[in-house]
């Protein structure tokens, strides 16, 4: 993550909701390097692979930027994301049962890009419903937190 924000806690909650590393502008483009290739040791080790998210009904290839839905009784569907869809469902999966509020999810998807209506989430959240959930009315995997965001449940019961 390269940001200008460089307080204690923008570095703690960047690299809490997934940030591999945390750079604040200005920055050494040296570092900049070192870091990149400190990442790339890392992920060697680890085969070259991102890992894998997984929870009961959903299966997450980052690096292959692929999502899998599993129904109980077949073979596991590929899902139609866009981007931001994907990089919203991989986010909710990563961390099951943490509510997110619009500003964090925000913060994540666009980081300091962002320009607009925070309700922006709810319509995105929407369409990933629609791909996901097998019953919009009674959402099953992405609940809404009143008046706070939402958050992501998967238990092996449900559908």
């Amino acid at each position: 993550m390269v940001t200008a924000k460089g307080e204690e806690l923008d570095r703690i909650i960047g690299l809490s909701t997934g940030a591999d590393d945390y750079l604040v502008k200005p920055f050494s483009p040296r570092e900049l390097v070192a870091r990149v290739r400190a990442l790339l040791r890392r992920s060697l080790r680890q085969g070259g692979r991102s890992p894998q998210l997984q929870s009961p009904h959903f299966q997450i290839d980052p690096q292959q930027r692929e999502a899998l839905r599993s129904q109980p009784g077949s073979d596991p569907e590929p899902l139609s994301l866009t981007t931001l869809e994907f990089d919203l469902l991989a986010t909710f999966v990563s961390y099951p049962g943490r509510v997110w509020t619009r500003p964090q999810l925000i913060e994540k998807l666009w980081g300091d890009d962002f320009f607009g209506d925070e309700r922006i989430v709810d319509a995105h959240v929407a369409r990933l419903r629609k791909k996901v959930e097998p019953d919009l009315a009674q959402p099953t995997f992405i609940k809404t937190v009143i008046g706070v965001g939402y958050k992501f449940e998967d238990e092996a019961d449900t559908v």
